[in-house]
């Protein structure tokens, strides 16, 4: 059995194992292996995630069993809009995936939030697991945009939104 809590800095190195296996998973047929491996030691490595620990109006978990991580999700507020939450990761272990981590971790983000009035993330469209995640729970397309943990990559990816509370 999973429980959610907040990630410590000792959970950097798990975490970044977990994000690299998960998006080789969900990424490779889309994007390549190469490319996989390329952005996960750009985004997912424990020095760039190591500011999220700290940051303020944040929300950074994991789901543990206390022999290993199967999931993690990181939010925070947006520094222009207190009221919109967006949601930067939730990845669950393939293994893992649809025994409710990650509706339990969704939940969590949701509630950490009092001034947030909406929540929102970005989605590769070609992921039809997250796609269908998201929209069974209330979250819409609302536009598309160039990802922005990509700066500068190019992958177009949909908004998804839906109101907190």
């Amino acid at each position: 059995m999973y429980f959610v809590r907040t990630a410590m800095e000792r959970d950097l190195p798990a975490i970044s194992k977990l994000l690299e296996e998960t998006w080789h998973a969900t990424y490779d047929a889309i994007y390549g292996a190469a490319r996989v491996s390329e952005l996960t030691r750009a985004f997912h490595s424990v020095d760039a995630m190591k500011p999220r620990i700290n940051r303020p109006s944040s929300e950074f978990i994991v789901a543990d069993n206390g022999e290993r991580l199967g999931g993690v999700a990181f939010a925070a507020s947006s520094d222009a809009d207190r009221a919109l939450v967006v949601l930067h990761q939730l990845y669950v272990l393939p293994a893992e995936q649809r025994s409710g981590i990650g509706a339990e971790m969704l939940g969590e983000i949701m509630n950490a939030f009092p001034d947030g009035r909406r929540i929102r993330c970005e989605v590769e469209p070609a992921n039809a697991g997250a796609v269908a995640f998201y929209e069974a729970h209330g979250f819409a397309a609302i536009s598309t945009a160039t990802a922005m943990d990509g700066a500068d990559d190019g992958i177009e990816v949909s908004v998804y939104e839906r109101p907190l509370g």
